[in-house]
């Protein structure tokens, strides 16, 4: 926690409650961070995680030590070689040389494959702890995020991204320090081998270093506005193929094909233009690096014929030149994916900067043990973040006593599933108060809330995993007895044994092999295992046919006996037994009774139980 804490407090492109697909504070014209503008700024909260592996960084560092080291020996063996080795009497130290060399080629290859090895499982390290913390931190986020977010773009950040600071983190990383090194290294063994040589060198440098920082900022542009629009691509396609069936249902296979060809294409061209940008800065650090050193080299040549310096003291110079130009030229590489991690972490960063509104105070309130079940709102009002100026829920009042039944229906529109997400705290209301057993939930921990509360939604969410697991996704630490109960007593039993692999039958992504029914029980199951002293049902048997919601029914009125329960119901039928009848219009309650005495009053109610009993009466 603290490092993705630092990790948000180091970045200058926090957002309080945008989407992330929104420009962030301090953006420029281009849409360029101040973090972007500064990529090693921008990469310096990813140091904590690095920081957690202290002995393999101090490994890496000294394996790359260790590699540099061995290559800058090459040069001083070879001079020795040429100057001393090609004399009448020097046959016996060729072999003394090229055995040095050898032993340095040996060291050099085992110092670089610990590098390899160390700094390649480092990265994948960091990466690994980040992806966590990104999700850790999206899990926590409230509803108010996800009214705008989009799963397919978050998805990109959470790999794609993450991938690309991986790259950053570890192997570039790597090589950066490793040509920093060398090409230190390199420098100062040219000013001890030639002082004169190296003057010339030295004055080049800059030449080759600014056109390479011109170029650092329309790298970092072009960078970031390639990965955002691989990341609009991605969207695209989780949103299509999560709904593939309505796809193909309305035949928009061709037109949903050719649109995501276009953001295909529209992100191969943002990556064209980044990568033709870094292969232009790349080829002038080369050309500029190695004219330079042919240029000396010449020099080199001159004195060389004037007897001013020896051969082997000038193909030294000019090895440790060519290692310094190479070096350079991989930084001026290297410096390129560093900017384009930097795009990477800084969007992840608009990601954990994110607050959620729906978090625990720093002092929450418990809730009374045992609970009781008691709920009451107070002149509540709420208008969805997405729709400000549309109340929704509008002076609300109602409660509801420990172990009554109450339910609630009203026209479509009225407010009702907004009491669930009220309720749950999805959502805060913009004035007044909702209690749970006389404590405010504004001030309790939202896990505890929850845990008070089982919610059987309209429509169920069912993973791709196995039959048990979505129960047990009611009470993670559930027995296969205790789930297998939960499954008899919602009459899911009856379908689960007849599937192949009865509870360890996996049913596809969002339950795509159950019908509607099935999903419902499921859902039923979960509510019945979790046991919350409040029960919330969303018309929980909507998608049952006339047999199985019998059947159903009587499972949930066994469970509603001992509990509080609310059952927002859009078919009356099943609000015949409920103690009370609450109708909303218009966010607020207009009538209350139960069905006999709200028929008889001739109101709302009254008239949406004629217009629906006639309907089904007609359909027999």
């Amino acid at each position: 926690m603290n490092d993705q804490k630092a990790f948000m407090d180091d970045q200058a492109i926090q957002q309080d409650r945008a989407a992330p697909k929104k420009p962030p504070r301090g953006a420029g014209p281009a849409g360029e961070t101040r973090a972007e503008r500064a990529p090693l700024r921008a990469l310096k909260p990813l140091l904590p995680y690095g920081a957690r592996y202290r002995g393999r960084v101090a490994l890496a560092l000294f394996a790359l030590i260790i590699a540099s080291v061995a290559t800058l020996t090459v040069p001083v063996a070879v001079r020795g070689m040429i100057d001393h080795g090609f004399s009448a009497d020097g046959a016996g130290l060729i072999d003394r040389y090229f055995g040095i060399m050898i032993a340095v080629v040996a060291v050099l290859a085992l110092a670089s494959a610990a590098r390899y090895f160390l700094v390649i499982t480092l990265g994948e390290r960091v990466v690994a702890d980040l992806r966590k913390d990104v999700f850790a931190h999206l899990s926590r986020l409230d509803a108010e995020f996800y009214d705008t977010a989009r799963t397919g773009e978050l998805v990109s950040r959470l790999t794609a991204d993450t991938t690309q600071i991986k790259s950053a983190f570890g192997s570039s990383a790597s090589v950066a320090l490793r040509n920093l090194f060398m090409f230190t290294g390199a420098i100062a063994m040219m000013v001890y081998t030639s002082p004169k040589l190296s003057g010339l060198v030295l004055v080049a440098i800059p030449l080759i270093v600014l056109p390479l920082v011109a170029a650092g900022r329309g790298v970092r542009e072009r960078s970031r506005r390639a990965q955002e629009t691989l990341a609009e691509a991605s969207a695209y396609a989780a949103e299509n193929l999560s709904s593939v069936r309505t796809m193909q249902a309305f035949n928009a296979g061709a037109s949903t094909r050719a649109r995501f060809a276009q953001a295909v294409e529209a992100a191969f061209e943002a990556a064209r233009a980044t990568t033709a940008m870094r292969a232009v800065v790349t080829m002038i650090a080369i050309f500029l690096a190695f004219s330079s050193v042919v240029g000396v080299l010449w020099l080199g040549a001159q004195d060389v014929l004037a007897g001013r310096m020896t051969g082997g003291l000038l193909s030294q110079f000019v090895l440790y030149a060519v290692f310094g130009a190479s070096s350079l030229g991989q930084l001026s590489e290297v410096w390129n994916e560093i900017s384009h991690a930097a795009g990477a972490a800084a969007r992840i960063a608009e990601i954990l900067g994110v607050k959620p509104k729906i978090a625990a105070p720093a002092n929450p309130q418990s809730f009374p043990e045992p609970p009781r079940g008691e709920i009451a709102f107070e002149a509540v009002q709420f208008a969805y973040p997405t729709r400000p100026d549309v109340a929704v829920v509008d002076e609300l009042t109602f409660s509801v006593r420990p172990g009554e039944t109450v339910a609630i229906v009203g026209p479509s529109g009225a407010g009702k599933s907004t009491i669930f997400q009220l309720l749950t705290r999805f959502y805060d209301p913009a004035a007044g108060a909702i209690r749970l057993d006389g404590v405010d939930i504004s001030q309790t921990a939202p896990d505890d809330l929850r845990a008070l509360l089982s919610l059987v939604p309209q429509e169920p969410a069912i993973f791709g995993t196995s039959i048990a697991e979505n129960i047990r996704y009611g009470r993670m630490d559930a027995s296969d007895p205790e789930v297998a109960d939960a499954a008899r007593r919602s009459q899911a039993a009856q379908f689960i044994v007849g599937l192949p692999d009865q509870y360890e039958t996996r049913v596809g992504e969002r339950g795509v092999t159950l019908s509607g029914g099935q999903k419902q029980r499921l859902a039923i199951a979960r509510a019945i295992l979790k046991d919350a002293p409040v029960l919330l049902l969303d018309e929980a048997t909507s998608a049952l046919d006339a047999e199985n919601e019998t059947l159903v029914q009587k499972a949930l009125e066994e469970l509603m006996g001992t509990r509080t329960t609310i059952v927002i119901a859009h078919r009356l039928a099943t609000v015949l037994k409920a103690d009370r009848i609450l109708v909303m219009d218009q966010g607020r309650i207009v009538e209350e009774g139960t069905h006999a005495s709200l028929t008889a009053a001739g109101g709302l109610y009254a008239r949406l139980a004629r217009l629906q009993f006639n309907m089904e009466a007609a359909q027999q």
